[in-house]
């Protein structure tokens, strides 16, 4: 019933264009290693190639797969369909699991089974004594269901257990419990080639996760979006037996008898991340004498006279990845001895790097809340219209986000930033630094003038407003002094605003800049769009930033708003956005019943109030 199949080649999409890094070890792939994939998997994988599932075999568990599509009616019949599936697999799950198609079936079927189930395919995978785990855990489809019965370990202390199941309960936990103790054994052993390998090197950081007591979502469902790059997975914390609190201990102690390989290895790297990670969250005693271990690790390297070896770690892609998560979890004194003993006067030329600009944006964050962030800043806006001029506008966003946070350099960045920008003299050019910032674009540029001389273009309608730009102003905008802002915003025209409203990066402008203004300030932005309101309330951007303006509005802000919208009624109620607003603004009410309208709005605008005051 066996036969050799060629294996597959692992396809990973490219990702991301720009500036923007991948992460080493995200994909699992990355430079050498792609190239060196196919002959670290057959290593340790028997002679000649990997022997396969027959095709019946395939097909079954491909039926198994559609199965549990459909669900199930009852716990009994499920119980009876996963017990009925591993009996099918027993004597076989290795070959099973380092299938493609089983893989995938045997992911989905370990979180419907009960942790002794679990616990006995794991036995079956590790073989004697552990010993096949690592050839199961470095092998790109096995890998896969060693982190998925891992993981299982989360449901064993999920609820208190009844009386009449409590020794059932330990037994069956006792079980998986004694083959993740023995899984780590074998990475303890053989952790080298474990944190080295492009597949086993994720079963390490899973394992450290089980360890400690907290997980993330799944690696198949956890794949971010474009939208959610940089938001970070959210962790679930769970009850760990006594023993995973002794392992952990001891399987970081052979994490770092391996330091050397966190500098040079993309996949390492990320392993050794993962375990400061998941310490910080569990254990911050362990964590920090992680973090004083790695750093003396890092200095004492041997560099050039004078030259501290950190910075040319922090050019290097997997050392720097580990530095960034390093300095997310410093406490003050050890971001005081990095910048006093290594960073000081290097941070613009690092800011400029390629790949060193990223450790500088997280250093620029982690000091915001510390007095050490006085120092930063006044070095970094020296730097700024080179910074600009590099394109690493990640750094700027930073440093204004910063400086919003810490409420200081505030008057400093604006001005430097309006020479950047060549809006700083004369005065006159003050009010056009809204769609300079807006769009990174020079005045000369953006109005297409030639001389550094001339009055101001107002013919130039809206334009090019990028990504990078507009977070750039939304920092600006938490600033306490913003009139330069609000100024500018108020020379656009109505046709302006509507296309800052309509824009995907324009929208959260706009929603900024009015909301954080003052009553009288959103009146006077609010009087320029007065005819835009139906336009708005038609777009699917501009529908949300017309609700976050109502939603900051005083009563008679509203009633003015209402006012312009309820002519249009019947456009309003038959479009896809608009209709939203009409319902949530009571637009009907309004129209029938409008004195009872405004006594609701009167009471939200006092409510809002009261608690604005109570946060305040």
């Amino acid at each position: 019933m066996l036969a050799k199949a060629d294996e597959g080649k692992p396809q990973r999409g490219g990702g991301g264009g720009g500036k923007k890094r991948r992460h080493p070890a995200e994909d699992g792939e990355s430079g050498d290693r792609k190239r060196r994939g196919g002959e670290e998997d057959d290593k340790g994988q028997g002679d000649g190639g990997k022997t396969r599932l027959d095709a019946l075999s395939v097909g079954y568990f491909r039926r198994v797969g559609e199965r549990l599509s459909e669900g199930f009616e009852d716990n009994e019949e499920k119980e009876m369909f996963v017990e009925n599936v591993l009996t099918e697999v027993k004597g076989k799950a290795a070959l099973v699991a380092m299938d493609r198609t089983g893989s995938i079936t045997l992911q989905r079927l370990l979180p419907l089974s009960s942790p002794d189930q679990v616990g006995e395919v794991l036995a079956e995978l590790g073989g004697e004594l552990g010993s096949e785990f690592k050839t199961v855990s470095c092998d790109r489809c096995g890998g896969h269901v060693v982190e998925s019965a891992v993981r299982q370990m989360s449901r064993c202390i999920e609820k208190e257990p009844s009386a009449t199941t409590e020794e059932e309960d330990e037994e069956s936990c006792g079980v998986l419990e004694a083959q993740v103790l023995s899984l780590s054994q074998v990475v303890r052993d053989n952790s080298a080639e474990f944190i080295k390998h492009v597949h086993g090197s994720h079963v390490v950081r899973t394992l450290l996760h089980v360890l400690a007591g907290c997980l993330g979502p799944p690696r198949t469902e956890s794949r971010p979006g474009a939208k959610e790059r940089n938001i970070p997975p959210q962790l679930t914390d769970f009850e760990i037996p006594t023993s995973f609190w002794y392992e952990l201990k001891s399987l970081t102690e052979t994490l770092m008898d391996n330091i050397n390989l966190s500098v040079t290895d993309a996949a390492a790297s990320a392993v050794f991340q993962t375990m400061l990670t998941v310490c910080h969250r569990k254990r911050p005693k362990l964590c920090k004498q992680l973090l004083k271990r790695i750093m003396e690790y890092l200095t004492s390297r041997s560099a050039a006279p004078g030259v501290s070896p950190l910075l040319v770690f922090l050019k290097d892609q997997a050392s720097s990845r580990l530095i960034e998560t390093m300095i997310q979890l410093s406490n003050k004194s050890l971001l005081r001895d990095l910048y006093k003993n290594h960073l000081k006067g290097q941070l613009v030329d690092l800011a400029l790097h390629p790949i060193a600009n990223f450790p500088v944006q997280r250093l620029t964050a982690a000091t915001a809340k510390y007095k050490l962030f006085l120092r930063l800043s006044d070095e970094l806006i020296q730097g700024v219209e080179a910074i600009l001029a590099s394109g690493h506008m990640g750094v700027i966003i930073q440093l204004a986000e910063s400086c919003a946070e810490s409420e200081v350099k505030q008057e400093e960045l604006m001005q430097c930033l309006l020479r950047a920008f060549h809006c700083a003299e004369p005065g006159s050019r003050h009010v056009s630094c809204l769609p300079l910032f807006m769009s990174l674009l020079t005045y000369e540029v953006y109005y297409h003038s030639d001389t550094a001389e001339g009055n101001i273009q107002t013919e130039v309608p809206l334009s090019s407003i990028c990504y990078h730009g507009s977070r750039l102003v939304q920092a600006l905008a938490r600033f306490k002094e913003r009139s330069l802002l609000l100024s500018s915003l108020r020379t656009l025209t109505p046709a302006d605003l509507l296309t800052l409203a309509s824009d995907p990066s324009g929208s959260h402008v706009l929603q900024a800049l009015i909301t954080t203004s003052s009553d009288k300030g959103r009146g006077k932005i609010l009087k320029r769009l007065e005819g835009q309101y139906v336009q708005m309330a038609c777009s699917r951007l501009g529908s949300r930033v017309l609700e976050a303006v109502w939603n900051s509005a005083s009563v008679s802000q509203r009633q003015s708003i209402a006012q312009e919208l309820v002519p249009s009624e019947s456009q309003l109620r038959s479009d896809q956005f608009a209709r939203h607003v009409w319902a949530k603004f009571a637009l009907s009410h309004f129209i029938h019943r409008k004195p009872h309208w405004q006594e609701i709005q009167t009471g939200e605008s006092k409510k809002r109030k009261l608690f604005s005051d109570i946060l305040e």
